[in-house]
Formats: C-alpha cells, structure tokens, sequence
C-alpha cells in the first residue's frame, strides 16, 4: 500500500475510480485510519463520490467505531443523493450497528425503499450485537427470505448468549447448510464449554476445512486435554487436511503443556517448510514452547532472530526469562520493550513483577506496580497483587505484604493467602500466619494444604502443642492430605513423520 499510495500521490488530478482503487486495498488490508484520511482528502479536492465509494469508507468507520465520521459521511450521502442505494444503506447499517447505535440502524433499515437479503442479514447482526435476540429472531422469521448466511448468523446469535439448543433447533431447520453453517455450530458448542457435543458434531459433518479442525484442537486444548490435541493433530495429517498457522500455535501450545519438545521442534520444522517461515504467530508460540520446556537459552534465540515483534512477543519473553529465575535479563527486555515504545499491558506488569521477584528487587518490583496505575492507567488484577505479596513475602516484609492484601480493592482469592503463608513460614512468623490461615479456611475449609502448613509453622517455633492440635483438627473434620504423585512424557506423543 506504501507503494501504491506513492504512485497516487504523484497523480495531478486523480478521478474517483483511483480514490475507489486506493480505499479498497486500504480496507482490505486494514488500514482503515488512512482510508479515513484519504477520504478527506478526496472531499476537500471535491472529487465527487459515487455508490462504490462509501461503503469501503464506512466499512472503515465500522472498524474504528468513529461514529461522528460516520454521521459526518452519512450527511453527505444524503447530500449526494445515494441514500437510496441498497449497498450504501446496508453498509450503514452495519456502521451504525457495529458502533452501538441500533436505532440508528433501524432508522436506515426503515427508510430503504428498496431490501434485498443482505439487507435483512445485516439488520438481523445488528441487534444480535445489541443483544436483542427477540427482535433479531423476530426480522429473520418476517424476512422475505433467509439464506445460508442470515441463518448462520442468526445460529451464532443463538451460540453468543448460551442458547444452544436453539442454535441446534435452527441448524436442524435449514434446508441449505454450507461448511460454515457446520463451522458456527461446533464454534457454539466448544465456546460454551460442550465439548461432546462439539465432538459429536464434528463427526457429523461431511465436510470439514483447516477452521473445523482448529476449533476441535482449541475446544482440547482449553478443556487441558492436550494428550487428544496431539493425537488429532496427527489425524488431520493424516488425512491431508493442511493447517494453519493458528492450527500449528495450538499443537505448539499442547506440546509446550506436555514438555514435548520433540513434537514442538517437529512443528516448527514442519512450519517452515510449509509456507510458514517467519510467521510471527509460530515464532511466538515456539517461544512459549522452549520457555515452559526449560530451554530458555533456546527461546532467546528465536526472539533475537525475530525480524518482527508484537506484544506478544514481549510478554512471552519477559515472562519466559522470570519463570527461570532470570529476572536481571527480563528487565533489560523491559526496558528494550518500551525504548521500541511497543504497547505495555497487564501481563506485561505481570512477568516484570515475577522478575522482580526472582531478582530480590523489592523497591524496583514496588516502583514497577505504582507505575502501572500512574503512567500507563493499567488498573491492578489480582495477579499484580499475587505477584506483588510474593515479592514482599519472599523479601520478608510480612507486614507489609498484609498491609497490601488489606488494602485490595478486589476480592482475595486462596492463591494470594497462600502465598503469604509460605512466607510466614520461611521466615517463622506465627501471628501472621495465624490471620494468612484463618482467612484461608474460610475460602477452602477442606484443603489439607493449609493444616499441614501451619502445623509446621508452629513446629519450627517450637510450639508443639499448636502443631498437634492441628492434626487434630483434620482427624475431626476428616480431611486428609492426599500423596504426591508425578508423571512423564511418554514416546507415544511424539509425531515423528515418514
């Protein structure tokens, strides 16, 4: 596009099928601002619009939810006379719906004289994204007629709000359905957890394409079945359907789950000579994948090869180099990370706070989670504050860290009282742990974890009395620690090709 703006640039007097040519390929590859831009140009040269202009310039308007360029457009399309054409009028209403403004829509939907099923399809979206299933129910049963697409976007209205025996109701209804009608179902079922039914759809379908596959794999993968994503990664092979790259982020993702560093290395492999080389969604997922198998050295590399870095990229690394103890090297990718002025977020916070932690760096770690809030109006979760009890408690600074939990505007959850009780145990505080394990009680009364915690507590300061008592009290109450247990890749998982 930089290229073919230079050439537009060199135009004298360049006509509306240039301007056309130009907001096309900004839209389709997403330079929605600069079509934006470039249509003011256009307006204050008055070069005159027609019907194929305003809908590439609104549907940028719709990505950018800018409402009042929006309405700015839509005088002039009145203006111009085009407020009749059924393209413009369905475009508006997928801006004004996409920005929140469905009444709006309506109001255009209304005054077209003239509607074709895009038309209803695009009113039927717009109060799905409102949220009014009622009306959207209500406009595609009235509608002159529905296609294969107002009826699989009225199944993913279903699927969006958890309603899908409705969903299953319509789908059962269609009399055409396409791939992606089977696609929207099975999407509905993983999304709202049912992954047998997802399954028992999936062996339904007559058909299926790479975004059938990729949704099974990442309904395993989020229900932490990764031994199965593995397992039907290697059927989808087999079966010479080609993945894509977010196919290939999953298997990477299941891999680095299950230590697999074989099959990880094999889909990188795989990847590269597959049309993938360099693709940063790969690249940060083999990342993650070293980082989780322990080969952190690994994982630098990759990163320092990258040619292309997104925050993504950043968090990965940063969080990678503090889960292995390097928490000296995570700051200096931090502070790469913001001479690049690459955008910070949560989980950006979160890795530099485990760095910190790894570090000793109780002041930097401290001045890292003020700074959150006054420079970058990131407000706090509960990992912040989990991140930032450990780093006082592995410091020592008990009180200080009851201080913190005291004072969270948010709802402390067993992870952070946990913490702070290990603390109190590596440095012996008794009152502490005390408040830390009555407070724990309260969240889980039948964790063992947190008796035999304090019962060793009260053992190391010698008062055994306590200590017994706390045994007694699981005897009473029945609770019974459970036996530690481990386990270990097998060779089976691993996909070794012929």
């Amino acid at each position: 596009m930089d290229y073919a703006r230079q050439f537009f640039d060199k135009m004298l007097q360049p006509n509306v099928v240039l301007y056309n040519t130009m907001f096309k390929g900004y839209v389709e590859n997403g330079f929605f601002l600069e079509t934006l831009e470039l249509y003011k140009c256009m307006h204050s040269r008055d070069v005159g619009p027609n019907n194929f202009t305003f809908p590439f310039v609104l549907r940028a308007c719709a990505k950018l939810l800018a409402i009042k360029e929006g309405e700015w457009i839509h005088c002039i399309i009145v203006k111009t006379g085009l407020e009749d054409n059924i393209f413009v009028g369905t475009t508006l209403i997928d801006m004004y719906s996409n920005c929140g403004r469905i009444i709006s829509a309506h109001w255009v939907f209304d005054q077209m004289p003239q509607r074709n099923v895009v038309s209803w399809t695009a009113i039927i979206q717009g109060n799905i994204l409102s949220n009014d299933l009622v009306s959207a129910r209500y406009l595609y049963d009235i509608a002159p007629e529905n296609d294969v697409i107002s009826s699989n976007v009225m199944v993913a209205g279903y699927a969006k709000v958890g309603d899908m025996c409705a969903a299953r109701e319509l789908f059962d209804s269609m009399g055409e359905r396409d791939v992606i009608s089977w696609n929207t179902l099975l999407v509905g079922y993983v999304e709202n957890g049912d992954l047998g039914s997802a399954l028992k759809v999936f062996g339904e379908m007559n058909e299926r394409n790479v975004f059938s596959w990729s949704t099974i794999l990442g309904g395993y993968a989020h229900g932490g079945f990764h031994c199965e994503v593995l397992d039907m990664f290697r059927e989808m092979l087999r079966l010479n359907t080609k993945p894509n790259d977010a196919t290939l982020v999953i298997v990477l993702s299941a891999s680095a789950r299950l230590g697999a560093l074989e099959m990880g290395e094999w889909i990188f492999n795989y990847a590269n000579n597959n049309g993938f080389k360099g693709n940063l969604l790969i690249s940060n997922g083999l990342i993650d994948m070293y980082a989780k198998c322990g080969c952190i050295e690994k994982a630098v590399c990759v990163f320092e090869e990258m040619r292309e870095r997104d925050l993504v990229t950043w968090n990965v690394m940063i969080g990678g180099l503090a889960m292995h103890g390097h928490g000296l090297q995570a700051l200096a990718i931090f502070r790469r990370m913001r001479e690049e002025r690459e955008r910070l977020d949560g989980i950006t916070f979160v890795g530099i706070l485990c760095a910190c932690t790894h570090a000793g760096l109780v002041d930097e770690g401290s001045r890292h989670f003020h700074s959150m809030t006054h420079d970058y109006h990131i407000t706090p979760t509960i990992e912040h504050y989990g991140c930032m009890v450990d780093l006082l408690g592995r410091a020592g600074r008990l009180e200080e860290a009851l201080e913190l939990i005291k004072g969270m505007p948010i709802e402390v959850d067993n992870v952070v009282w946990s913490s702070l009780l290990g603390a109190c145990r590596t440095f012996g505080n008794v009152i502490v742990a005390e408040y830390a394990i009555e407070q724990l009680i309260k969240i889980e009364p039948t964790n063992p974890a947190n008796y035999v915690l304090l019962s060793n507590i009260y053992a190391a300061a010698g008062r055994w009395k306590e200590a017994a008592r706390m045994k007694v009290v699981m005897r009473e109450r029945g609770i019974q620690k459970i036996p530690g247990w481990s386990s270990t890749e097998s060779p089976s998982l691993l996909y070794h090709p012929s």
